[in-house]
């Protein structure tokens, strides 16, 4: 018997929506990165796509436990000499909700093409409303 192998023709791609209110952001990315990546599914294969699009909305309401919202720093740098900037991560809400979770689960991914590919299905927004209604998106429940 041999074993299956999915291939990009017979992938069957879903649209999910995950509402990130009053969820933690680790928690939240992994169950997503898992989604992009098509883990959730018995067709799995780790050379190929497989994953399903996932709509990400309410991405200003997620939490983070202890001291984070203080602590967490994200770094940015343009190349030039004394460049590097420092956000924590309460300012990093404020001005960008969205970045806070696209790079949460984007360092989930594999750091390869296929991961570029993977993450390329991901949409966050940071209120209720998204401009994909036409694809019927299902609602998703996480499990934390």
């Amino acid at each position: 018997m041999k074993s299956y192998m999915a291939n990009a023709q017979t992938v069957d791609r879903k649209w999910y929506v995950v509402d990130a209110k009053g969820k933690t952001l680790g928690r939240l990315s992994t169950e997503v990165a898992a989604l992009l990546r098509g883990k959730h599914k018995p067709t799995f294969t780790p050379h190929v796509d497989c994953g399903d699009n996932v709509i990400i909305i309410n991405a200003k309401d997620v939490t983070l436990s202890g001291k984070k919202w203080q602590q967490k720093k994200y770094y940015r740098h343009s190349q030039y000499p004394g460049s590097l900037v420092e956000v924590s991560a309460l300012e990093m809400n404020k001005k960008h909700p969205t970045r806070m979770v696209e790079l949460a689960v984007k360092g989930m991914l594999p750091h390869n093409k296929l991961g570029r590919q993977m993450f390329k299905k991901l949409y966050v927004y940071a209120d209720e409303t998204h401009p994909h209604q036409a694809q019927q998106p299902q609602p998703y429940e996480l499990r934390g």
